[in-house]
């Protein structure tokens, strides 16, 4: 199964991010001018996902089809507290759609799932959440609630499983990228504990593209970006509690950072939220920009290196309403949470 699941190139054990200081921010920030969110496959002035959006329809309509007896195990109020949980490994409902659903239902679900992501890494997606449910299939290992209803202007559809809490709520939620936090993840191959180069992992990318942020830094700004320590402990929701702190987060603050240096901040935020919608990528940008770069801080976790190679496995970006953190140690973990 690993070998279906086509990667972007990774970086050999022991190797530095090829990309010198000077040179690649020169190179980074000299095209960001013309790099338009356009250019990069996110629309500029979309808006944030509405109830026309593919996948709301689609959770609209499994809705409807939905018997008594579904709704009553499936469905739940927009207030109810469980629409905000968010973990790497948990059944929603606590069965699986394999259980809960109709097989045409359940085609729903996967098509739901793909319109989630850009075209261009919906079948990478996909491949990830057969290979991580441990041999039960997308059907027998997803699980999915729907909260509110359609018709009322608060409805939100929420899917779980292994490294996998994602939703769509039709912009119901307001200020909130992707209707709430979020978590995705993949375990590459067999083995728990993946190799440094992380070879076949689907998000490995996200640590290059943060690791060659790292590579733009001085020798000053690298030292207050890495923190020797450990990340934060995952514990569920609380995981991604906002902090609503602008000084006082580890790293480096957004502040101490040049202009140069902050455009490709944000140049690699985009490039993180690549792999989804891009009504949901529009949005979390948006989000981001309004919070501004300046009251962001970028921390990098030194005891948590895979193969002590200087390629931090381990990151993060925190500001008063945003958390991304990327846990690649043993394999790939990130939670994400983007209010305004």
């Amino acid at each position: 199964m690993p070998d279906q699941i086509h990667s972007a190139p990774v970086y050999p054990a022991g190797s530095s991010i090829p990309f010198p200081r000077r040179s690649f921010l020169k190179t980074a920030v000299a095209g960001l001018a013309a790099t338009s969110t356009v250019g990069l496959g996110l629309p500029s002035l979309l808006a944030a996902p509405s109830p026309k959006e593919k996948s709301e329809t689609l959770a609209a309509q499994l809705f409807g089809s939905l018997s008594a007896e579904q709704r009553t195990r499936l469905c739940f109020p927009f207030s109810d507290p469980l629409r905000n949980k968010v973990d790497n490994n948990w059944l929603i409902t606590g069965k699986p759609i394999s259980e809960s659903l109709k097989p045409d239902q359940q085609d729903l679900v996967q098509q739901i799932f793909v319109q989630l992501h850009a075209p261009s890494f919906a079948d990478r997606a996909m491949a990830q959440m057969v290979h991580d449910s441990e041999g039960k299939g997308f059907n027998g290992g997803t699980s999915v609630a729907l909260f509110g209803e359609p018709s009322s202007g608060e409805f939100e559809f929420v899917l779980t499983g292994r490294h996998c809490t994602r939703r769509c709520d039709g912009n119901s939620v307001a200020g909130a990228a992707f209707g709430g936090p979020i978590f995705y993840g993949h375990q590459a191959g067999s083995k728990d504990r993946e190799a440094s180069s992380h070879p076949g992992n689907i998000f490995w990318h996200q640590a290059q593209r943060a690791n060659e942020l790292y590579q733009a830094l001085d020798g000053r700004q690298r030292a207050l970006a890495l923190v020797d320590g450990t990340s934060r402990p995952e514990r569920a929701s609380e995981t991604v509690t906002l902090s609503g702190k602008k000084t006082g987060l580890p790293g480096i603050p957004g502040s101490e950072l040049s202009g140069d240096q902050r455009q490709l901040v944000r140049k690699v935020m985009v490039d993180l939220l690549a792999p989804f919608r891009p009504a949901d990528t529009t949005e979390a940008m948006q989000l981001v920009d309004a919070q501004g770069i300046d009251s962001l801080s970028l921390a990098y976790f030194k005891q948590q290196d895979l193969g002590n190679d200087g390629v931090w496995d381990v990151w993060q970006i925190e500001g008063p309403n945003l958390l991304w953190y990327f846990r690649g140690e043993p394999h790939v973990h990130c939670w994400v949470h983007i209010r305004g």
